[in-house]
């Protein structure tokens, strides 16, 4: 390609407190329309704002476990715009003086790291919510849900620093999986509590000016991020390479046919007309409150990859998969926690695990198999009392009553069969049963003993050890 991809993204999270940034109505999630206000968040007259402190701390928290400066002297302004779901006309936001600013955030790409800079990270309130009788750009109504309005956020800005849509990819799905292991975000993308703004430009390779960008509005899932992107980049492309000129304009991205489509033109800073909001004092926060909060900080997902590697010697692609979320992360460590194999729990674990959630569209959180009763699962294959195929039939057994893999395996009598005398006996009566496989083993046929193995399992339906059926075989043949 002649030209060079450079994105920045603009990622609002929501923050997982009780009650709206300025007044006492609860952000929960649900509710009927408009019912989670009152005189405050609708901005009626003669009310006053109060800043809950709890977004502060959070968003002190997120500045921090993203490598930032915290200032210690910020406020609040208000940038104002015209839209339904706005019902202030204006948005308290924070603008020149953010909460945070100048951070990074490293990444993985192709099996190298590569530092994404953070811009600021700024306090601010959530807009309402419209609800479209058709697409965003074809609607014969709209209705409007201010259930939302002032609940709290935070905006994470990126340098552009990225150079594609699997980049920014890889930067959100990190971002959330650190707002979720610090605690300040639900990061539930389906309801709306981690989404972004996207701002793609293209320019020749090799030069330093940035292109003329486009902005993807409220991207809410990583698939509509990449995808955006991905037909963004082949989008501008096409103009520029014919001799068009690509308009600066705020755009949304149509999943159900994959494009995008122009929304409107991008408003630049001053169009907002900031101005400090006058009902709210400046913040300040002293060093050593901000010390404090660095120190309550959990193990980061960096610092955990690294522990589990070494540790457990984990290869950096288990480990990747395991620490994608915290909730997934904390099971494993609650597992191994019992003194198994970690290799063992990391496989069950990405594995069967993982395909029973998937198939249900269940988190880690909701699993009917418990940490705990897994590795009282992998516990009985170690004693030998199941074996792994075993396993199977007692995992899906735990996944459907709740009940742990001991109780089942007494009710059902799997016990593993593992006296050699009982073993021997039945080994004999497959190899008297099946002369021409001994003799093809014998001839150099490595494959008849994996038949003979089979004939083993069945006559024990499937209870005798494996390893020693394996074992004893070759060792009467060769007999």
């Amino acid at each position: 390609m002649d030209y060079e991809v450079v994105i920045g993204l603009e990622v609002h999270s929501e923050l997982k407190t009780n009650t709206k940034i300025f007044c006492g109505c609860s952000t929960k999630f649900g509710a009927d329309q408009n019912t989670h206000v009152c005189p405050v968040c609708l901005g009626l007259p003669g009310v006053l704002p109060v800043i809950n402190e709890k977004v502060l701390e959070y968003a002190i928290r997120a500045g921090v476990a993203l490598n930032c400066e915290i200032l210690q002297f910020s406020k609040f302004d208000r940038k104002n715009y015209y839209y339904p779901d706005l019902p202030k006309n204006f948005q308290t936001s924070q603008y020149d003086l953010p909460i945070a600013v100048n951070g990074h955030l490293d990444i993985e790409v192709n099996g190298e790291t590569k530092r994404i800079g953070i811009t600021r990270i700024h306090m601010e309130e959530d807009a309402g919510k419209l609800v479209h009788a058709g697409t965003i750009v074809n609607s014969d109504y709209t209705l409007v849900d201010y259930n939302r309005t002032g609940v709290p956020l935070i905006e994470i800005v990126s340098e552009p620093d990225l150079r594609s849509a699997e980049e920014a990819r890889i930067y959100m799905e990190k971002l959330k999986a650190i707002l979720e292991y610090i605690d300040v975000s639900n990061c539930k993308m389906e309801e709306g509590n981690l989404r972004c703004d996207a701002n793609i430009s293209l320019r020749p390779r090799g030069t330093e000016k940035l292109g003329t960008k486009a902005e993807m509005k409220n991207l809410n899932s990583f698939r509509a991020l990449e995808g955006s992107l991905a037909y963004e980049t082949a989008r501008e492309e096409e103009i520029l390479s014919e001799g068009g000129r690509v308009i600066q304009e705020t755009r949304s991205w149509d999943d159900a046919k994959g494009i995008t489509a122009s929304l409107r033109n991008k408003e630049q800073a001053e169009d907002y007309r900031y101005l400090p909001e006058p009902d709210l004092v400046p913040i300040v926060v002293d060093s050593a409150r901000i010390e404090e909060i660095r120190k309550s900080l959990p193990e980061l997902p960096d610092a955990r990859r690294q522990r589990l590697m070494n540790d457990y010697g984990l290869s950096e692609y288990d480990v990747t998969i395991i620490i994608a979320t915290k909730a997934m992360a904390d099971y494993f460590d609650e597992v191994v926690s019992h003194k198994v194999d970690a290799k063992a729990a990391a496989n069950w674990l990405m594995g069967d695990v993982a395909k029973h959630l998937n198939n249900e569209g269940l988190g880690i959180e909701a699993s009917p198999v418990s940490a705990d009763k897994l590795a009282g699962m992998l516990i009985l294959i170690d004693k030998g009392t199941i074996s792994g195929k075993m396993a199977k039939t007692v995992f899906e057994e735990m996944w459907t009553s709740g009940k742990d893999a001991e109780t089942i395996v007494k009710e059902k009598g799997m016990v593993q069969i593992s006296d050699e005398g009982a073993i021997i006996a039945i080994v004999d009566g497959v190899l008297a049963a099946n002369p021409q496989s001994v003799a093809d083993f014998k001839a150099g046929k490595e494959k008849a003993i994996g038949f003979l193995v089979g004939q083993t399992m069945k006559q024990t339906k499937g209870r005798a050890n494996p390893e020693m059926v394996n074992k004893l075989l070759r060792e009467r043949i060769s007999q």
